[in-house]
């Protein structure tokens, strides 16, 4: 494990793959999520051919878990510093980011343009004037209530593992969740302007699950971006990662290695 500090915080980075060639940035999901998600999926298929680095976003998987600090731009500015960190300063990337992990790709788009040679949205939750709303209701409720509904929500991404392992990831998410301003802190950040995201010109690939909760927003969400190509996966929902694998990792392969002459 290599750790990697900004802004004081350790967190949890793994490199892999060459050295030479476009660096991929693997971005994951919010509460019951880590770096493993890639890891174990598309991550060491792109690091045959590019660098790949990931890294547990603050307060998930093996990264240090402040009380405070957790808005998207701290986010933003967390990515900033472990790219600054892991790569030479003038190098863009592409970033491939899952669920809450597209959100966060598309912001740092928006704050570092320069950094970002493309993105790849894997139903991207969309920061629209609704997201902060209802993520404060749902995972604002208190006691059984809010347990309920973190089982819900992430039943699809627990079903994967052991119940020894659901049991310690439910725990995690909880202590997230009740211990922290996660919940409060995202659902104050501030979603881009319509004027922004038709700012943001670099190739934007955005998946989204035929059957996701966030499939509408996400064609909105495109549709607004100027240089956007959306793809619609058949038969999926927003767990398209775990429910098409083989067919995203082949996906995501063509798309960060695309005009480079590196897809496998």
């Amino acid at each position: 494990m290599a750790e990697v500090t900004v802004g004081g915080l350790r967190f949890h980075v793994q490199r892999l793959g060459p050295e030479a060639g476009v660096p991929v940035v693997f971005l994951h999901g919010l509460i019951m999520d880590n770096l493993s998600s890639w890891f174990f999926t598309a991550a060491p298929k792109v690091a045959a051919h590019q660098p790949v680095v990931l890294y547990d976003l603050r307060g998930h998987g093996k990264s240090e878990r402040p009380a405070t600090g957790y808005g998207v731009q701290d986010m933003v500015e967390d990515l900033c510093g472990i790219l600054d960190e892991s790569l030479p300063a003038d190098q863009r990337v592409e970033l491939v980011g899952n669920s809450f992990g597209g959100l966060l790709a598309l912001a740092f788009a928006l704050a570092r343009p320069e950094r970002v040679r493309g993105l790849c949205l894997v139903d991207g939750q969309v920061h629209d004037e609704a997201f902060g709303p209802e993520m404060e209701a749902s995972l604002g409720l208190e006691g059984r209530e809010r347990d309920e509904m973190i089982a819900r929500s992430f039943k699809d991404w627990l079903g994967r593992h052991s119940e020894r392992k659901r049991n310690r990831l439910a725990r995690n998410a909880s202590e997230l969740v009740h211990g922290t301003s996660l919940v409060r802190d995202i659902a104050h950040s501030v979603p881009p302007s319509a004027g922004e995201l038709e700012r943001v010109s670099c190739p934007v690939l955005a998946l989204y699950g035929e059957r996701s909760d966030v499939r509408e927003r996400g064609e909105n969400l495109a549709a607004r971006l100027p240089n956007a190509q959306l793809e619609i996966i058949e038969g999926c929902t927003h767990s398209l990662l775990w429910e098409q694998t083989a067919q995203l990792e082949q996906r995501v392969l063509a798309w960060v290695g695309r005009e480079s002459g590196e897809e496998g």
